[in-house]
């Protein structure tokens, strides 16, 4: 039974049988710098915020590691932003308390997954309109909010996918790549994906991928070249700097290179990394090839849909969605607000398999 607390406000639903503390922990932006743990301060303090009339307050339990938190701390999405402002993108949790016209489609309780701003908190209060529903509170629901999706629309828009095409995936074992290789394959096409480690080329082998190259210990431009001769048709492409080169050089006649990121470069005070661009109109003309970029928020008209398609293919059991909690980092699993700056260094070391996720633990004080 939701009980109506008075004094929170008239239109806040308390969660059943459990006790919301007024203060809580969260990550704010402080200063803008692309070294994110000089941009971002863990604040013990803040406090819990009030869900207006149409928003649920989350109690995040996971929230999503993205290569692009470290864009948002150097403040490149939005110069017009200034310093504190909260971060993280995306979370899984329990609905605890909501307002009176939200608690038209949602309870407390329930089970959701968001994507906005400011989920590096204990609690975010989420619009009820942005909010997703789920069955449970698990992390594999995370790993399709903003990568899945990515890969999912980016690959469906721009790809132009058909069986028997061959897709080239860069840093395929990742949190967004692992996605390309599973979609790419379950449109009939051969896969090829890079990686930095024999155990990351073990797991692309076990989600399908037909070839895996390992940039630490092959030569990937030597066995483009030897293996596939003409080329592939698609690249999904988020390194940048010398992978984008070498991506672009072997793209086949009317190839396409979809570039979703160039995470080599987040971490430079310009977000880049140089690439030889003034090679580049020639080298498409000879080859009638493109070069798309694709930002998930330019297609939310497409969100919805997207997500609603891999959430049923992961409970089908055709779409693998591998979380890495850091349980193999020299300082064990990523538990605790504390630990996102340990689980974004984990990630630009490239030791990942799958999205990097971070779970936030709680107590339940009971009323009853």
């Amino acid at each position: 039974r939701a009980i109506l607390d008075m004094s929170y406000s008239r239109q806040f639903l308390d969660f059943q049988g459990s006790s919301i503390p007024s203060s809580m922990k969260k990550l704010v932006v402080t200063k803008l710098s692309q070294n994110f743990r000089e941009a971002v301060t863990l604040q013990q303090d803040s406090p819990v915020p009030l869900p207006g009339d149409g928003d649920l307050l989350v109690r995040n339990r996971f929230v999503g590691i993205n290569a692009s938190d470290i864009n948002y701390s150097a403040g490149r999405y939005d110069p017009s932003v200034k310093p504190p402002f909260d971060i993280g993108f995306e979370g899984v949790g329990d609905v605890v308390a909501l307002g009176l016209s939200a608690s038209a489609s949602y309870t407390v309780g329930q089970a959701v997954a968001y994507v906005k701003a400011g989920s590096f908190a204990e609690y975010t209060v989420v619009p009820a309109k942005q909010a997703v529903p789920l069955p449970s509170v698990k992390p594999e629901f995370l790993t399709l909010m903003v990568s899945g999706a990515t890969a999912y629309i980016s690959l469906k828009e721009l790809g132009n996918l058909s069986e028997g095409k061959k897709v080239l995936v860069t840093a395929a074992a990742g949190g967004t790549g692992q996605f390309a290789v599973q979609l790419a394959k379950a449109a009939k096409c051969h896969v090829i994906g890079t990686c930095s480690s024999d155990e990351k080329g073990g797991f692309l082998k076990s989600i399908g991928c037909d070839c895996t190259i390992n940039y630490k210990t092959e030569n990937v431009e030597s066995v483009l070249r030897k293996e596939y001769p003409e080329g592939v048709d698609v690249v999904y492409e988020s390194v940048g700097g010398e992978m984008f080169d070498l991506a672009l050089n072997s793209l086949a006649t009317k190839g396409c290179l979809i570039v979703i990121g160039f995470i080599a470069g987040y971490q430079t005070p310009t977000g880049l990394q140089p690439i030889k661009a003034e090679l580049l109109p020639a080298k498409l003309l000879k080859k009638s090839a493109s070069i798309r970029g694709f930002f998930l928020n330019h297609y939310l008209s497409e969100y919805k849909a997207a997500l609603k398609d891999l959430l049923k293919m992961y409970e089908r059991g055709d779409l693998v969605c591998e979380v890495d909690f850091g349980d193999m980092s020299p300082e064990g699993k990523f538990t605790g607000l504390e630990s996102v700056f340990r689980a974004v260094d984990y990630m630009y070391m490239g030791k990942n398999i799958g999205k990097i996720v971070v779970e936030l633990p709680h107590s339940v004080n009971s009323k009853l």
